[in-house]
């Protein structure tokens, strides 16, 4: 899976650059945007690179042994309950993604209760939900490779579909704790300032939150330079298997959008097994969970949009796409000051 991940090509960055300076407009007025068109240009190769179309989300869903520690008042059926809601059409990501013309395929890598087979549904599934972290490994080495490998192979064949972007989307209930126990670990940052409330927890459930991420963490001593150790002690099977999807994007050399806290937590587990990868990342949005915003600094990554979004699902990532597309239509269709007649300052 590691295959292909290399870094950005200079030479068709600077490229970017330089067309960037000779568009119709001042130069650095577009912001943020013309430093993203670089780095795509530098992700394809070539200047300008291919519009990010059409769009593929996945949607992987697991549960987590650690709800037994009463982290968040949902019930772990739900995870199944959403799951069923996706393939429906019901959910906000899908409606998101109707908007901006995004397909949705959701992989099972862990969901606890049994699924029935449907269409737009993978059947990648590890085992029936991790172990809990708070009392040992949520997984073992095997399992977490089993993940990686699920998420990577989702990633090829929507880009053999055709696919010329990824999103990243996740479900399962209680996983915002993996995620933090996550972020603490590979950024050595304290337990208290990557976890949030999730869903909305009361304050007795988010100081219990808080306090079964630093008995995880201390439990385990996990090593950030073991990254798949990392993920069998305190990750969960989306978390992994979005590692690898992510890691699957970059190796082909195509932009994947980072949705909210459990997709940066993934993704810093990508970037543990090859920094490069970061390369093909899209910071999609600052979701109000704290460790996200821990998380995208780590990675050097400045969110596109910011509009305390919670949620999950990949409905953050969705909303930035017409965004990623915008900073790559520039370098395609406006004019240059030669070509337009404009006169230069």
């Amino acid at each position: 899976m590691l295959e292909g991940i290399a870094p950005l090509d200079e030479e068709a960055m600077e490229a970017a650059r330089a067309l960037q300076a000779r568009l119709t407009k001042p130069a650095g007025s577009l912001g943020q945007l013309e430093e993203l068109s670089v780095r795509l240009a530098g992700l394809a190769g070539v200047c300008p690179p291919p519009l990010p179309e059409p769009a593929a989300l996945a949607v992987f869903a697991g549960d987590h042994g650690v709800h037994a520690q009463g982290v968040t008042p949902w019930p772990q059926e739900v995870t199944a309950q959403m799951v069923a809601n996706f393939l429906a059409g019901g959910a906000v990501v899908n409606a998101f993604a109707r908007q901006v013309g995004a397909s949705v395929t959701v992989v099972d890598v862990g969901v606890a209760a049994p699924l029935e087979a449907a269409d737009r549904l993978v059947n990648a599934r590890v085992r029936a939900g991790t172990r809990d972290m708070a009392v040992g490994p949520a997984l073992t080495r095997d399992e977490v490779t089993a993940a990686l490998e699920a998420g990577t192979r989702i990633a090829f064949r929507l880009i053999d579909e055709g696919a010329g972007i990824l999103l990243t989307g996740d479900m399962g209930i209680a996983n915002t704790t993996p995620s933090a126990a996550l972020i603490a670990a590979f950024t050595g940052t304290p337990a208290s300032a990557t976890t949030g409330r999730g869903t909305g927890v009361d304050d007795d459930t988010y100081v219990r939150k808080v306090a079964v991420v630093e008995s995880a963490l201390r439990l385990h001593a996990p090593d950030p330079g073991d990254p798949v150790g990392v993920l069998a002690a305190v990750g969960g099977l989306e978390h992994a298997a979005l590692a690898g999807y992510i890691l699957g994007a970059a190796s082909r050399r195509v932009p994947v959008i980072l949705d909210g806290v459990i997709a940066v937590s993934a993704a810093l587990a990508a970037a543990a097994l090859a920094p490069d990868a970061v390369g093909a990342m899209v910071g999609g949005h600052r979701s109000s969970e704290p460790g996200a915003t821990v998380a995208l600094r780590h990675l050097g990554l400045e969110p596109l949009i910011d509009l305390g979004l919670r949620l999950g699902e990949g409905s953050g990532a969705v909303l930035a796409l017409p965004i990623v597309a915008a900073a790559v239509r520039v370098l395609h269709e406006v004019a240059t000051f030669d070509s337009a007649g404009v006169s230069e300052k």
